[in-house]
C-alpha cells in the first residue's frame, strides 16, 4: 500500500487552495496593495530605520569624521553627569510653563471672540491667524527689534516715554526665556484659536438656549457648558503645545544662540550643538531618546486627565 500518494495529494491541494486564496485576495485588494506597499517601504526607510539606527549609535562614539567605536553605555552614563544637559532640560520645562497655558488660554479667548458672530469677526480671524502663516524668521526679526535691549528697541522706547528704565530683555538671563516664550505664543496662538473655534462650532446651540431660559449668566454657561464640552480640544491642544514646547529650537537659535549664560539653551538646541557642532552623534542620539521619554511620559499623564470622551447627547 502506497501511503505517499494521499500525502502528496493533500499537499498539492493545500498549495492550490493557498494560491487561490492569494489570487482572490489580490483581485479584491490589489489596488490597495499597489498604493500601500510604496508607503510602507517609505515608512520603513525614513521612519523605522532612522529610529533603530539612532538607537544603535547611542552605544557608539560616532564622530562622523573617522571610525566609529563601540563604547557601550558610556554615552548614557555621561548624560546623567552632564550638568548642562540637565540645565537644558530645566530650561525646556520652564519654557513649557511659560508657553503652554498662555497659548491655550489666549487661543480659547480669541476663539470665543470670533465665535460671537459680531460684525468684523471674519476680518479679525484673518488678522489673528496671520502670524501662523508668516515665516518664523520674519517674525523673529520683528520680535528681536521689539525687545531689543537698547533705547532703539520698541518696548524700551515706550518705557523711556513713560519714564521707566530700559530693560535688557534678550540679554538678561532672567528675561530671555520669557521673551522667547512670548514669541512662540504670538506665533502659535492663531492655530489654537482655529482648533477651539472648530470645537465651539460643534457644540449644539440647544444647550445655550436652555441655559438662557433658566436664567444662566454668560460666565455660568461658559463654566458649565462651553469649557467642559471642549475637553477633547483641550486635550489635543495640550498635546501639540507640549510637544512643540519641548521641541523649541528655532527661536533660541535665531535670537539668543542659547545665551545669555545658557539661560535659553533648550534640550533640542543642546542636542543640535552636540550632534552638528561637536560632532558627537552618539551622545546627541541619547539626548534625542531622553526627549522622547519625557514627551511620552507627559503625554500619558495628559491622556489620563484630559483624554476623556465627551458626549453632546
Amino acid at each position: 500500500m502506497n501511503v505517499e500518494t494521499p500525502i502528496k495529494q493533500k499537499n498539492y491541494q493545500s498549495t492550490v487552495s493557498t494560491k487561490e486564496r492569494i489570487k482572490r485576495n489580490w483581485n479584491k485588494y490589489g489596488l490597495v496593495y499597489i498604493f500601500l506597499i510604496p508607503i510602507l517601504i517609505h515608512f520603513l526607510i525614513f521612519q523605522i530605520f532612522p529610529i533603530l539606527f539612532s538607537l544603535y549609535i547611542t552605544f557608539m562614539d560616532w564622530p562622523v569624521i573617522g571610525d566609529a567605536t563601540f563604547v557601550g553605555l558610556k554615552n548614557w552614563i555621561n548624560f546623567f553627569h552632564d550638568k548642562l544637559a540637565w540645565k537644558a532640560i530645566w530650561n525646556t520645562v520652564l519654557f513649557s510653563i511659560y508657553y503652554i497655558l498662555p497659548t491655550m488660554g489666549l487661543g480659547l479667548t480669541l476663539a470665543l471672540m470670533i465665535n460671537s458672530g459680531k460684525k468684523g469677526t471674519g476680518f479679525f480671524k484673518g488678522i489673528f491667524f496671520l502670524p501662523v502663516v508668516t515665516s518664523f524668521v520674519v517674525v523673529s526679526g520683528i520680535w528681536a527689534w521689539i525687545f531689543k535691549g537698547t533705547e532703539q528697541g520698541f518696548i524700551n522706547s515706550l518705557l523711556h516715554f513713560i519714564g521707566l528704565d530700559p530693560q535688557l530683555f534678550l540679554s538678561d538671563s532672567k528675561q530671555a526665556l520669557i521673551v522667547l516664550a512670548g514669541l512662540s505664543i504670538f506665533k502659535v496662538c492663531g492655530s489654537t484659536m482655529i482648533y477651539y473655534y472648530a470645537g465651539l462650532q460643534s457644540i449644539p446651540t440647544e444647550y445655550y438656549e436652555a441655559a438662557k431660559i433658566d436664567g444662566a449668566s454668560t460666565w455660568h454657561m461658559f463654566r458649565k457648558i462651553t469649557f467642559p464640552l471642549l475637553l477633547p480640544i483641550h486635550f489635543y491642544v495640550a498635546i501639540i503645545t507640549t510637544i512643540g514646547s519641548f521641541q523649541i529650537f528655532d527661536s533660541a537659535f535665531l535670537l539668543t544662540s542659547g545665551g545669555p549664560n545658557y539661560s535659553t539653551t533648550t534640550i533640542v538646541y543642546y542636542l543640535y550643538q552636540e550632534g552638528f557642532t561637536s560632532l558627537r552623534l552618539g551622545y546627541a542620539s541619547v539626548l534625542a531618546y531622553v526627549l522622547f521619554f519625557i514627551i511620552f511620559g507627559i503625554s500619558l499623564i495628559q491622556r489620563k486627565y484630559l483624554g476623556k470622551e465627551v458626549s453632546y447627547k
